[in-house]
C-alpha cells in the first residue's frame, strides 16, 4: 500500500515559483512500473494533469504546462518534487500528487487519466496572492 503527502507552501506571490514536495511510503519510488504524477483542481474546474515521473527517472509534462513546469526526484528521500514558474492567480488551486502502477508500454494517456491512478495524497492548497 502506498501513502502519499504532498508538502509545500499555501501562499505563493504572482511572478514567483511554485515548489511542492509529495513523499511516498510503501514502496520506493524506483519500484518498476511506478508512475509518480502531479495533478491539480483549481476552484470550479476538473482536475488537470501536469506531468509525471516514472520509476526510471523518465518524465512527462502537459504540453500545455511544459514549458513552465519541472517534475524531480530525491530517491534518498523517496519524494518527488514539482516545481512550477511564473505563478499567477490562475494556478490557484488543489494540488494532489497520485500513483500509478502499469506497464503499459504507450503509458501517457493512462497517466492523464485520474481514473486510472492507484494512489493519491490528500492535496494541497496553494493560493497567488501578493
Amino acid at each position: 500500500q502506498v501513502q502519499l503527502r504532498e508538502s509545500g507552501p499555501g501562499l505563493v506571490k504572482p511572478s514567483q515559483t511554485l515548489s511542492l514536495t509529495c513523499t511516498a511510503s510503501g514502496e520506493p519510488i524506483t519500484n518498476t512500473y511506478y508512475y509518480w504524477i502531479w495533478v491539480r483542481q483549481p476552484p470550479g474546474k476538473g482536475l488537470e494533469w501536469m506531468g509525471a515521473i516514472a520509476y526510471s527517472g523518465r518524465t512527462y509534462y502537459n504540453p500545455s504546462l511544459k514549458s513552465r513546469t519541472s517534475i524531480s526526484r530525491d530517491t534518498s528521500k523517496n519524494q518527488f518534487t514539482l516545481q512550477l514558474t511564473s505563478q499567477s492567480p490562475e494556478d490557484a488551486a488543489v494540488y494532489y500528487c497520485a500513483a500509478r502502477v502499469t506497464s503499459v508500454l504507450e503509458v501517457v494517456d493512462t497517466l492523464k487519466d485520474p481514473n486510472e491512478y492507484d494512489y493519491w495524497g490528500q492535496g494541497t492548497q496553494v493560493t497567488v496572492s501578493p
